[in-house]
């Protein structure tokens, strides 16, 4: 049986402690409900099988039993609601930093970890709560593809999507990964708490910028080049009728239509 209670670490905030499940609806969920018990705050929730998990929008989130990583903690960060958005960014580069000493990601806006390929590794899903402009709490949910091979992955899987262990062409130990991942969102979190901006170290990971994608905002589509992510966390693109700036409640999907332009 995994011990998962090795990844944690009583002297953080985050991932103080793991409940860990074998199944469960969905960790998000779990996680927000959490928050209103004695050692709540932080605490990491776990489940090697999610029956109810989801991405953003509502769409489904799959992973096997027993081969991948699927955490969610819970948070009441010191926070304006002006630097929420900043939260994702503080996200993805603590899921890279665990990731690191197994693979070089990337971060596509606005949720996704790639491989230089673009292959989809790990996504995020951050649900905020905002109350008198500040953040009254944020739930941060992580799914990684950790030994999930991609020949056993579906088809429909397997054409956009990669594990660690392929990338690592090894097993990769998801306790010592969670612990990485709580210990770096942990760092992440605090320093955006006291005005630090991850801005700068996102855009040197960023993925998108000088693509040229189509932006699903729902009831229309953008196509335009991406010019990068502004200061709040916004993805600016330049479009045939001028520059955009979407945020991430706006935007759908983004998908890539053309090769980096020179």
């Amino acid at each position: 049986m995994t011990d998962w209670n090795a990844a944690a670490d009583p002297a953080r905030r985050i991932g103080h402690a793991v409940e860990a499940h074998a199944e469960i609806g969905s960790t998000n969920d779990r996680a927000r409900l959490a928050l209103d018990e004695p050692g709540g705050e932080g605490r990491a929730i776990l489940a090697e099988l999610q029956v109810a998990g989801r991405g953003r929008r509502g769409r489904t989130w799959q992973s096997p039993a027993g081969l991948n990583l699927t955490v969610s903690v819970a948070v009441r960060p010191r926070l304006r609601a002006a630097a929420a958005g900043l939260l994702g960014a503080a996200a993805a580069l603590a899921v890279r930093t665990a990731c690191l000493p197994h693979a070089e990601l990337a971060i596509k806006w606005p949720n996704d970890l790639v491989d230089a390929d673009g292959r989809k590794v790990a996504g995020l899903l951050l649900e905020t709560a905002l109350v008198e402009e500040r953040v009254a709490h944020a739930v941060i949910g992580v799914g990684i593809n950790v030994n999930w091979r991609r020949e056993a992955m579906p088809t429909e899987f397997a054409a956009s999507a990669v594990s660690l262990a392929d990338l690592a062409r090894h097993e990769v130990d998801r306790v010592a990964l969670l612990g990485r991942l709580l210990g770096a969102l942990d760092e992440e979190v605090t320093a955006l708490e006291r005005g630090e901006s991850s801005i700068d170290r996102y855009r040197a990971a960023a993925w998108l910028d000088g693509r040229t994608v189509v932006v699903s905002l729902g009831d229309r589509e953008v196509e335009g080049v991406v010019l990068g992510m502004n200061d709040q966390g916004s993805l600016m693109i330049e479009t045939d009728g001028g520059r955009l700036s979407l945020t991430i409640g706006e935007v759908v999907h983004v998908r890539q239509t053309a090769a980096v332009v020179a």
